[in-house]
């Protein structure tokens, strides 16, 4: 896997936890400090961090069973990330909700929650043998910044831009996905 690619599936990781941080930073009462931000920030890159490395653990678990699919496995895991990525992208799931304060633990929740779409990532990961420390650092790493920046951005661009980065990133997904199948399918012909 070339570093080009870690880094986008590092970028395409945090564009939903980006349009989380915006719509947090747009629905809170005060100005974002730049403390906070890092906070929220770095809750969210530690969690996206460590969730692709147990999706890579069980992955592979499973992968010497199933070495003659795993391009094909990787390619319907990130064209469904992908996908669902630019449903929720086009469809957000809270836009009537009211403002209210977040905790350590609600932020740590939806930290989480933005987070499945990396474990998946890791399982398919698992099968491409890739480096799962470094893919894993520049997931957390872009994570970090991304969601430091939604927050501090929330404020001015609104929601709509978090919205746009994540069907962003589920096109970036997908076409991980295909160059990974297509490199498989040509390297085997």
């Amino acid at each position: 896997m070339n570093p080009l690619s870690i880094l986008l599936i590092g970028l395409a990781m945090s564009t939903d936890a980006f349009a989380a941080a915006v719509g947090k930073g747009a629905a809170m009462q005060r100005r974002p400090r730049l403390p906070d931000a890092l906070r929220a920030g770095l809750l969210f890159g530690v969690i996206e961090g460590v969730t692709p490395v147990v999706g890579w653990l069980l992955g592979s678990a499973a992968s010497r069973y199933i070495t003659a699919w795993d391009h094909w496995i990787a390619f319907g895991v990130l064209l469904a990330l992908g996908l669902h990525m630019i449903w929720h992208g086009v469809h957000p799931d809270h836009e009537d909700a009211p403002p209210r304060r977040d905790g350590f633990w609600r932020m740590a929740v939806l930290a989480f929650g933005t987070s499945i779409d990396a474990m998946a990532v890791g399982v398919s990961l698992a099968f491409l043998e890739a480096p799962i420390g470094v893919v894993a650092l520049v997931i957390g790493l872009c994570t970090l910044v991304m969601v430091t920046l939604g927050i501090l951005l929330g404020r001015v661009l609104g929601e709509g831009v978090g919205r746009r980065a994540e069907i962003a990133g589920g096109l970036v997904m997908i076409a991980i996905g295909a160059a990974i199948l297509y490199e498989h399918l040509s390297g085997a012909a």
